[in-house]
């Protein structure tokens, strides 16, 4: 089985047994919804009933836990440019928001305001050029 969310393994083994949300908790002595809570990944079933739930869905408890997590989802070089991206932003969005509260207080010059506009502009343009087609 390919590794996928908890919530879209249940779906997809339910799937495959032909049962509707509604029969697989008539059989789990649950209700529907709980199901959809399952399956959306907004909540996760009693440990006590997973051996049931296996059952049911005629798998392992194992395969049933064996789900893809984020960090397994993507490498670890890949999620370095996503950190300086999140990082850049971060630093525009302070700039602009430090600009603005001193502004209003009357504490910066324009001219030091200018500069830190400049440096929140800068780290846009960063994170467009992360994005330019010669990346990818």
């Amino acid at each position: 089985m390919t590794k996928q969310t908890f919530g879209a393994t249940i779906s997809a083994l339910r799937k495959e047994k032909g049962l509707t949300q509604l029969e697989l908790a008539q059989q789990m002595g649950v209700t529907d919804k709980a199901v959809s809570k399952w399956e959306r990944n907004l909540s996760f079933p009693d440990v006590a009933s997973l051996p049931k739930l296996a059952e049911v869905l005629g798998t392992s408890v194992d395969e049933l836990l064996e789900v893809k997590t984020a960090a397994q989802e993507e490498p670890a070089g890949s999620r370095v440019p996503a950190l300086v991206e999140l990082v850049l932003k971060a630093v525009a969005l302070a700039m602009g928001v430090g600009v603005t509260a001193l502004t209003v207080m009357d504490e910066v010059e324009p001219r030091n305001a200018l500069g830190l506009l400049g440096i929140g502009v800068a780290c846009l343009a960063l994170t467009q050029l992360m994005h330019s087609p010669e990346q990818e």
